[in-house]
């Protein structure tokens, strides 16, 4: 049974970074998870570079609900992180909690 008041958005998937972008990505990294953390309404945000795949980093994020996300989405993009990782491929798979528990 779903729980209507559980609006949560899950984030999940990876970031693969050009080897010829990994010192700004990796530079700028810590910055834009500070600033993530902040935000009001982020419960989690992770990004760890994968010790296995080259220049992947794999992408885990929870928001308290669409709105929380929404406001993510677009302090990210007027971001610095924005600008640096322009253009490279992601690979990200989107839901929310009443999904998730269906």
């Amino acid at each position: 049974m779903t729980d209507i008041s559980d609006q949560r958005v899950f984030l999940t998937g990876f970031i693969d970074v050009p080897a010829d972008r990994l010192d700004d990505v990796r530079a700028a990294l810590p910055t834009h998870i500070a600033l993530t953390k902040a935000e009001e309404g982020c419960l989690s945000f992770d990004v760890v570079e994968d010790q296995i795949t080259p220049g992947r980093f794999t992408v885990s994020e929870v928001f308290v609900n669409q709105q929380a996300f929404d406001v993510h989405q677009q302090r990210t993009k007027a971001s610095e992180w924005f600008l640096i990782t322009l253009g490279i491929p992601r690979s990200y798979n989107i839901e929310t909690a009443a999904k998730k528990t269906t």
